[in-house]
């Protein structure tokens, strides 16, 4: 039986393959749904454009199912989230975490800066939370609970589902770990859909899989993630 850097066994996580694609295709589901009921409702094709209130956190939905296919083969086919991916963060996990995650705001700047460089700054699409800022109508209400979803469940749920199964898939049929990372950090782009930010957010998925690959744990991730993803949300406030 083998087993990865945090001692969890992996030989166990074939089914990680279909708790993936399952995540991917609740994603994609749900955001098809939401989207053409929307549409129905405001005449609206995307979320973000809508009015302040409870209709921008539909925006979100679908990224919290991202989390729903691990969760689901973990509890089915594995040993539960904590022993399958050491979810639950350790003080060793904290400190990596928060070193990783300074490292990839540093990254992610730094690649967008040569992005814009590249193809303008008019053509580089912002974060979706910039969009959600402003259409907060001026009352930052609404952006209390998105910039929670953004700083707390889109990090679990996105590492859960990259670094998360997507690694433990691949460790399992003993693909070199400099393959799994760099593997990991394409899907995590990719994931996102913002074609001109694909190379920073490459760049960002290297580091927070190297905090995932130095700590054995998704639970170091998911800090880094958190910590790169709080910056940015806490700046959201600066014009409210």
């Amino acid at each position: 039986m083998a087993h990865d850097d945090g001692g969890r066994r992996v030989l166990g996580a074939h089914w990680g393959f279909v708790a993936f694609f399952a995540g991917v295709a609740g994603y994609h589901l749900v955001t098809l749904i939401t989207t053409v009921a929307l549409n129905r409702q405001t005449g609206e094709l995307d979320p973000l454009e809508l009015p302040a209130g409870p209709l921008l956190l539909l925006a979100f939905l679908p990224n919290l199912m991202l989390g729903l296919g691990p969760v689901l083969g973990s509890r089915r086919y594995g040993e539960g989230i904590g022993r399958d991916f050491g979810l639950v963060p350790t003080w060793r996990d904290v400190r990596i975490g928060l070193a990783f995650g300074a490292l990839a705001l540093v990254v992610g700047y730094v690649l967008n800066l040569a992005e814009i460089a590249v193809y303008g700054a008019d053509e580089v699409s912002d974060s979706p939370l910039t969009d959600l800022a402003d259409n907060a109508d001026g009352s930052p209400a609404w952006l209390v609970p998105a910039a929670l979803i953004v700083v707390v469940a889109a990090p679990l749920t996105e590492e859960l589902l990259v670094r998360g199964t997507l690694w433990n898939a691949l460790a399992a049929y003993r693909i070199p770990s400099w393959v799994v990372l760099v593997l990991t950090a394409l899907v995590f782009a990719q994931l996102h859909g913002e074609a001109t930010r694909t190379i920073a957010l490459f760049g960002q998925g290297l580091v927070l899989g190297l905090a995932r690959h130095y700590s054995g744990r998704v639970g170091a991730s998911v800090i880094a993630h958190a910590a790169n993803n709080l910056p940015p949300a806490v700046l959201l406030f600066a014009g409210h």
